[in-house]
């Protein structure tokens, strides 16, 4: 190597550089793009878990939940909720979907707890059919390969 550092060896470096990572991006694209199928089970996309979905948006429950990560930290995670209060066989894994949807009607019904000192999650008053598809929604989120995300139960 030269003893000095010239304007056409950082250009080269630059240039190359650039170009490296670019490709690296493009690859890595499309290596998750080539994987996703086999990880979020798109498969059992029901009309109730997209409602469900797009009543997680309109109520804005990210602003204080996260999922996967994703949201605020104000209140519990929810992408293993149905795994957290539906595991019958204490395997920690959600295995009844009748018990979990029971639940989230009735603790979407006794909202707000009004426990003193404790932050309320609001009534939204939502419908049976409603929290039904609410309660698909969070069900089909926690059988996404999330490479066991959260790392404890509780979120």
């Amino acid at each position: 190597m030269a003893d000095n550092f010239t304007k056409g060896m950082a250009r080269n470096i630059y240039y190359g550089g650039g170009v490296f990572f670019f490709l690296l991006l493009i690859g890595l694209t499309v290596d998750t793009m080539r994987i996703l199928p086999e990880r979020d089970h798109r498969e059992n996309i029901t009309e109730a878990v997209a409602a469900g979905k797009n009543l997680w948006e309109v109520n804005n429950c990210v602003g204080c939940h996260s999922i996967m990560g994703e949201g605020a930290y104000f209140a519990p995670e929810l992408a293993n909720v149905f795994d957290r209060y539906a595991d019958t066989d204490n395997d920690g894994v959600g295995d009844d979907e009748v018990a979990f949807e029971a639940f989230l009607q009735n603790w979407m019904a006794i909202q707000p707890l009004n426990v003193p000192g404790r932050r309320q999650m609001p009534q939204f008053h939502l419908s049976t059919e409603d929290v039904h598809n609410v309660a698909q929604f969070l069900i089909w989120t926690s059988r996404i390969n999330d490479n066991d995300w959260p790392p404890n139960k509780q979120g």
